[in-house]
């Protein structure tokens, strides 16, 4: 009489196992190449990670063996990782090594364990596989009104408060947050090169923790990671993506989104201690490049020193932004140097140079200061910190040269307003306050003639988008070409800002659904 299956809230246990022959064991398996599945086997062999994943072995005692058995067990994980070491000095297929897994040493399945450790292996061979959202934990002021819910918590952004992070604890708040007709298995593993942490959720569509209830929807399962940076108050999220073959629509349509809700409304809560709530506010930065995520959202001081200030980041440099001499950072490409310049003196000597060719070098060496001076050690090609994407939408208002005249006129009103405070003019009492109230008045008077210009001006809709493998790089390179000016260039074009989505109003960058810039 076979058991029955009841409905738990609990997650699912490292140990279950999915038959080898699943479609989608084998197209997560086949994405890693040779060496990478060697790797991983001899890592499933390993001490640390035996107990859960153990291999098909045969008993001492059990003399016979099949004729037919094109891989025969092993008596011991010893002689099994001999076996692997090797296939890993010889050359082979990558189809002999996936056979041997799921018809030979792992024939009874692998766990859920040695999967989540197939698809972490795949995304540090790819590290651009997964396209990363960076979110801020920001504290919660504490509520006026606790039992009322009219008035939500506001962001206290004048605390410093980062909540502790503990991985056991994590996961077991956060698994109060998943709802009860669905299943999670989670993996934490320290990402290789990274300073960070990466947590990996593996969802089942079905509230049952069987074999069966596995093998039938583990086709529609979704993966979802969050890197956790270390010292730092952000989180890193990826999309939900599927590996099997509804992978396409699943990944692109609302239960993703749903999702992916579901898992940012959680981990603040996760977070959260009793009289100390916390919240995630999105910071306009995505990217594929973990790389590059860890240097603009990190623990380092590269987090308010991007572009031209990025000279700054650097602690051995002693100059100061309150020094009238600028640093000198290296230019982007060595292509001055005391020879080129000894050469190019010899040939201004024999005339072999024009004046109009030396324009030109002028300004192209111009051009290359200002883009020194512009983007500082930031947007170098091969730094492997690029941006693939970066999304803008202009709010500036057309230009009206019909109002020059107006705005003269205004300028006029105001400097004659303020020359009757001036020592030569009249005596009036209290002459200071007055002309700092005057200006308060003008300044006032200016924000809300901005404010109704929004709705009366014409404002088109102009969006650009930049995309490339490092979009910031290929700006600088033609800033040194002399195709961008440089000197006019605004500063969200240097990457400065480090977002990715933003509206620019008045030359000004801000972050995209209320990012704080």
């Amino acid at each position: 009489m076979s058991r029955i299956s009841v409905p738990t809230t609990a997650r699912l246990p490292s140990t279950l196992r999915v038959e080898p022959s699943n479609p989608t064991v084998i197209k997560i398996l086949n994405r890693l190449s040779r060496p990478s599945l060697i790797s991983l086997a001899l890592e499933w062999l390993d001490e640390n990670h035996l107990p859960l994943a153990v291999p098909y072995l045969r008993d001492d005692e059990d003399d016979g063996q099949d004729e037919n058995d094109f891989y025969p067990p092993e008596t011991s994980p010893g002689a099994l990782q001999e076996e692997y070491r090797s296939l890993q000095a010889r050359k082979g297929s990558k189809r002999e090594i996936i056979d041997r897994i799921t018809t030979g040493d792992w024939r009874h399945g692998l766990t859920l364990y040695q999967l989540a450790m197939a698809d972490l292996q795949y995304l540090y061979d790819h590290p651009t596989s997964q396209k990363w959202s960076a979110y801020r934990i920001v504290p919660l002021k504490p509520a006026s009104d606790p039992e009322g819910d009219e008035n939500p918590q506001e962001v206290d952004r004048t605390s410093l408060v980062v909540p502790p992070f503990h991985p056991s604890v994590f996961l077991k708040s956060l698994q109060t947050q998943i709802l009860p007709d669905i299943k999670a298995h989670y993996q934490f593993d320290r990402h290789k090169t990274l300073a960070l942490m990466i947590l990996r959720i593996f969802i089942l569509d079905s509230p049952y923790s069987t074999n069966l209830s596995l093998s039938s929807s583990f086709d529609s399962s979704r993966t979802f990671y969050i890197a956790f940076p270390d010292a730092s108050p952000h989180v890193y999220l990826s999309r939900p993506q599927t590996v099997g073959a509804a992978s396409a629509a699943a990944s692109s349509g609302g239960e993703a989104k749903s999702l992916r809700n579901l898992i940012v409304e959680g981990i603040p809560k996760a977070l959260s201690r009793p009289r100390q709530r916390f919240a995630l506010t999105s910071t306009s930065l995505t990217t594929r490049n973990l790389e590059e995520m860890l240097e603009r959202r990190g623990s380092a001081r590269t987090n308010s020193a991007g572009g031209g200030w990025s000279v700054y980041a650097d602690e051995k440099v002693k100059e100061s932004p309150l020094q009238t001499v600028l640093p000198s950072p290296p230019l982007s490409e060595d292509g001055v140097g005391k020879e080129g310049g000894k050469r190019r003196r010899g040939k201004e000597e024999a005339g072999l140079i024009t004046q109009a060719e030396r324009k030109v070098e002028q300004a192209m060496k111009r051009a290359r200061l200002v883009a020194k001076a512009r983007f500082g050690e930031t947007a170098k090609v091969g730094d492997g910190k690029g941006v693939e994407r970066v999304d803008l939408v202009l709010e500036d208002k057309f230009p009206d040269f019909s109002d020059d005249e107006d705005e003269a006129a205004g300028e006029g009103n105001r400097e004659g307003r303020l020359r009757r405070r001036e020592p030569g003019g009249p005596s009036v009492r209290g002459g200071g306050v007055e002309m700092d109230l005057d200006r308060m008045d003008v300044d006032e008077q200016d924000d809300q003639r901005e404010m109704d210009a929004v709705g009366s001006d014409w404002r088109p809709f102009v969006r650009l988008t930049f995309h490339g493998s490092h979009v910031f790089a290929g700006i600088r390179q033609l800033v040194e070409c002399g195709v961008i000016d440089g000197e006019k260039m605004p500063g969200w074009m240097t990457g400065e800002e480090g977002v990715t989505m933003g509206a620019v109003r008045n030359g000004r960058i801000r972050g995209h659904k209320g990012s704080g810039l």
